[in-house]
Parts: structure tokens; C-alpha cells; sequence
């Protein structure tokens, strides 16, 4: 049997894995789709973390960049994505010790076991376990090739995969059309730098209530301050705007704190026009091709209204087709590894407070060897921060290695947002009194 682990995905925690694979001296090879490391970053490069340097350097990767002669940004020092990759992460995919395992423009197409399907357990001669994973995956020229290893560290995140619109989980009618016409954009598009040609004095609306859709909307007040006829409607799905406050003051990362309470503020002195309660239930292109029509819910009351651009920031979910010849269980409300999933599910978690965790939460026991790091072992939980991922793969490897104890010494102390979800803060409607609908009523 081959000794080689396979790492899926070259972004920070794919990475992080790399580093501590290199330090122990076990063979690995990353496989990354793109043709470049921290491809997903480079999506979201204009965007300034909330948490500082010190948080999304892993260890292992410090002790190699510090061996390297690289010098990091101050541990304080809140790096957008771009200077997360021009400083860390790009040096640190070029160390030698990494760079020689890394393989670029592969698209892993599936994980296996070699020979077998999911059903198949193989005999008494070679047992399921025994027989390698089998790493299916194309180049650029779109040759495929089949590379056997003796563990999996699935961190290829969930960034290409984000959640619809649609309050059910389905694409609203007509979201596929919208997108596909230019006038739809999930995830956080940099309104005010490189796209804002396309949102400067339009009307947008933006679908979410998370730290992403937050983004959006502070982004594009800063655009309104230069395009002033830009005009910003905030949907929020859920009825209960308190939420999206989170703990302001209270929060033990200061930056994450202000995401809700400076968007709220927009909302309150009228700048931004919130929607509780939102559901589209239909959007349809204009007859100029040019903007959409938007029919939905909004509460009780049925509403419709033309808006020029659309930004569905709600989420985002893991691709579990990668790996479904594989015996994997997963919680059937976030779709994390079973034993992970009551420590981060957010109809449960409590106070931002997420217990050190690692192998023993994400091994696999139908599939040893096979481990889920990073964003995607969150499933659809929306708490991760790099660190926990960082302790992850550090556990993960241990275990690889056979320092057992290692693996199980989990500790990681994560900044509290100052929100327990078991008793939510509420706040009134911040919309002043004589502030319109978004548009006329159906």
C-alpha cells in the first residue's frame, strides 16, 4: 500500500495540512484545482478579515516561514484576503518543502477505495479498509488520472458551492437566469472596487443575514458615497433583524462586533432599506434585459419591485458528491461528521463558544483514513474561523504519524461573539417610522 496522504485543496487549511505533514516528514501530495494556491481567497481578496493575523497563521506554517526567513505582518493586524495570500499564503506555498507536493490545475472528480463501490466491502483476503483511497482526478489538458493514497484530508471548503436563494434551499424560478445574464452575484463581490462599473447608481439587492451579506452592504454604502444615486435594499430572511446585531461591544473580535451594528446603524439613519421576512418567490428579467423583477413575501403581505442587481449572499454548503462511493455519515441538519456537528449546529450552539476539537470528531469509522477539515466539515454551519481549522489538520496529522496523544491534546480558545443563540438579543425594527416598502405592492 502506498504511503502517500492526499491533501484536496490548496487554501489555508489544505495548507496548514501541508506544513504539519512537512514538519512530521510524511509524504503528501495537494491536489488544487486552480492554477495557483488559495484560489478561493483570491475570490474574496478586497474583503478585510475580522480576525487578525495572529488567528490565521497555522503554527506549524509559522515555524516553516520563520525557518524560511519570512517575515509576517504584525499578529494584530487585520489583513484583507489579499495580503493574506501576498504575505502568507503565497510564500508559503512556495517554501521547497511544500511547493514539490503540490499539484496544480487537478480537478478532483472522487475519492474511492481501490476496486470498490460504496456497497462493496471487499474480502476476507483485502478487507474495505485495508485497500487504499483511490484519488480520481483531471489536468488541464482534461487527461484523468487515478493516484492511490493511504489517507484523505478533504479540505477543498465550500467556497464554489453557495447556498440559493430560495428560503426552502431551492433556487428561486428564475435565479439561474438572472445569474446567467450578469445581473445575480453570490458570495462578496467587490461592489466598490473591481465590479463597481456594475453597481454604481443602481439599485441592489442584497439577500442575507450573515457576516457576508453584511460586507455587502457596508460595501456598498461606501460606493453610495461616491455614486450617490446607488440605492440598497437588505433582505433578511428571517423576521427577527436583533440577530444579525451579534454581539457588538461584546464580541471578542472587535471587527466582527461592528459588521452588524454599523449595517444596522445604515438601516436606522435610512440609508439602507431593510426587508424582514423576505421570501422571493420568482424573479424574472426586465423587458430591457437590463434589471430584474422581483415578486416575493415580505411577512405576511405580498410584495413586487424592480431592482438593477441582485447579490444572494446566504450561505454556504459542502459537495458531498466527491466523495459518494465513500461510507460517510453525515448530520442530517448541517451535513457535518456526525460527532462534530452538536458543537457547531447553530440551532444549538451557544455564545460563539466552539469546544477544542479534532480527530476524534473527524475520523470517519466506516472509512479510516479519511478526515474532512476546514470550512467543509462545518457542513452548513456558519461559525468557522481559520484556527479551528489549523488545530484540526494539526490533530488529524498526528494521528497520521502515530503520536496518539498528540492527536487528542485538542486546545483551541476562539474569540466568543457575544450572542447566545438559546436566549437572542431582540431589537425593535430599526426602520424609521416613515421609511417606504422597496417598491409598489402587488
Amino acid at each position: 500500500m502506498t504511503d502517500t496522504i492526499a491533501v484536496l485543496g490548496a487554501g489555508p487549511v489544505g495548507l496548514a495540512a501541508a506544513a504539519e505533514l512537512a514538519l512530521r516528514g510524511l509524504p503528501f501530495r495537494i491536489y488544487e484545482r486552480a492554477g495557483h494556491s488559495a484560489a478561493s481567497v483570491a475570490d474574496w481578496r478586497h474583503v478585510r478579515l475580522f480576525s487578525p493575523m495572529g488567528l490565521n497563521v497555522a503554527p506549524a506554517a509559522r515555524h516553516l516561514l520563520d525557518q524560511a526567513g519570512v517575515v509576517l505582518p504584525d499578529d494584530e493586524f487585520l489583513p484583507t484576503g489579499a495580503s493574506l495570500i501576498d504575505d502568507y499564503l503565497a510564500p508559503l506555498a512556495a517554501l521547497p518543502v511544500i511547493a514539490r507536493h503540490l499539484t496544480l490545475d487537478a480537478t478532483v472528480e472522487a475519492v474511492t477505495r481501490a476496486g470498490l463501490d460504496r456497497v462493496s466491502g471487499g474480502d476476507a483476503a483485502a478487507p474495505r479498509a485495508s485497500r487504499p483511497f483511490m484519488i480520481h482526478w483531471r489536468d488541464a489538458t482534461g487527461t484523468r488520472h487515478t493516484d492511490p493514497a493511504r489517507a484523505v484530508i478533504d479540505a477543498t471548503g465550500c467556497w464554489g458551492n453557495p447556498a440559493p436563494a430560495g428560503v426552502d434551499g431551492l433556487p428561486v424560478p428564475g435565479e439561474g437566469a438572472a445569474r446567467a445574464a450578469g445581473l445575480l452575484a453570490t458570495g462578496i463581490p467587490d461592489v466598490a472596487g473591481r465590479d463597481r462599473d456594475h453597481y454604481a447608481d443602481r439599485r441592489v439587492l442584497v439577500i442575507g443575514g450573515g457576516h457576508s451579506a453584511m460586507t455587502v452592504v457596508l460595501d456598498l454604502l461606501r460606493l453610495a458615497d461616491t455614486a450617490p444615486r446607488t440605492r440598497i435594499l437588505w433582505a433578511l430572511r428571517r423576521k427577527d433583524a436583533g440577530r444579525i446585531a451579534g454581539g457588538g461591544t461584546a464580541d471578542g473580535l472587535p471587527a466582527r462586533g461592528a459588521l452588524g451594528s454599523n449595517a444596522l446603524a445604515a438601516v436606522a439613519d435610512g440609508r439602507v432599506t431593510l426587508l424582514h421576512g423576505f421570501a422571493a418567490t420568482a424573479i424574472a428579467l426586465a423587458g430591457d434585459g437590463a434589471s430584474l423583477l422581483i415578486n416575493g413575501q415580505e411577512g405576511d403581505a405580498a410584495t413586487r419591485f424592480t431592482v438593477d442587481r441582485m447579490v444572494v449572499a446566504t450561505g454556504l454548503r459542502p459537495d458531498l458528491s466527491l466523495t459518494r462511493e465513500l461510507r460517510l455519515s453525515h448530520d442530517p441538519v448541517v451535513e457535518a461528521p456526525p460527532a462534530l456537528a452538536p458543537l457547531i449546529d447553530p440551532n444549538l450552539h451557544s455564545c460563539g463558544s466552539v469546544p477544542p476539537h479534532g480527530v476524534a470528531e473527524l475520523h470517519a469509522p466506516a472509512e479510516p483514513g479519511y478526515y474532512v477539515a476546514g470550512g467543509k466539515s462545518y457542513g452548513r454551519a456558519p461559525t468557522f474561523l481559520m484556527a479551528t481549522g489549523y488545530e484540526q489538520v494539526r490533530s488529524v496529522v498526528a494521528e497520521l504519524a502515530g503520536d496518539h496523544a498528540a492527536a487528542r491534546d485538542v486546545r483551541l480558545v476562539l474569540p466568543e461573539t457575544g450572542v447566545c443563540s438559546a436566549a437572542p438579543r431582540r431589537i425593535a425594527d430599526p426602520r424609521p417610522a416613515a421609511a417606504g416598502c422597496c417598491g409598489s405592492a402587488a
